[in-house]
């Protein structure tokens, strides 16, 4: 492998780690949208001419639009705000931007809104977990079709942080029958 494909390899890897740090598909999606309504009121056709306000809200909406999807992607802290604003600008684009940018632009900006308000960030692995369990001193009760490694990966069982803190599942607590609680249960008899 020569220095050049290793560098370009290294680049990928830190764009790839980048892109997917941050909602980068939906603020693309919504910025596209907002300047697709920006190109299609620039159309010669004429379909809805508005002067006055509502001439600066066909401008002003997609601008906005596009700004939310640069945001998005710069700023994936504050990604439920820009979503909100973007699937509401989406909509009202129907009325200002010659119906959402001939539906198109709408589209786009609703899907990537939508994209933005469901994504989560990825939550880093802890490095004081400890090291991880190596092949050879996996049990044979650890061992999957897969192999070995999701022995190394599973996370260890956590202590709940004070004693009076339910330990059931959710499952069981939600098919017990209703009642006295088991402590008290547990006092009776």
């Amino acid at each position: 492998m020569s220095p050049g494909q290793h560098t370009a390899a290294g680049v990928r890897a830190r764009w790839r780690r980048w892109r997917r740090a941050r909602p980068f598909t939906a603020g693309l999606l919504i910025a596209l949208g907002g300047a697709e309504m920006l190109v299609t009121l620039r159309a010669p056709l004429g379909v809805l001419l508005h002067v006055g306000p509502q001439g600066l809200a066909a401008y002003l909406v997609p601008a906005i639009l596009v700004i939310c999807g640069v945001l998005l992607i710069t700023t994936p802290q504050q990604r439920v705000f820009y979503a909100v604003v973007s699937l509401v600008l989406g909509l009202v684009s129907w009325l200002t931007s010659n119906l959402g940018g001939f539906l198109v632009g709408m589209l786009l900006a609703l899907v990537g809104g939508a994209l933005a308000f469901a994504w989560t960030p990825v939550k880093q692995r802890a490095a004081h977990a400890g090291p991880a369990a190596t092949p050879a001193e996996a049990t044979p009760a650890d061992t999957t079709l897969a192999g070995t490694e999701s022995a190394a990966t599973a996370p260890a069982p956590r202590e709940p942080v004070d004693s009076s803190a339910p330990t059931e599942s959710l499952d069981a607590l939600l098919t017990a029958e209703p009642g006295p609680s088991r402590d008290a249960r547990a006092e009776r008899g």
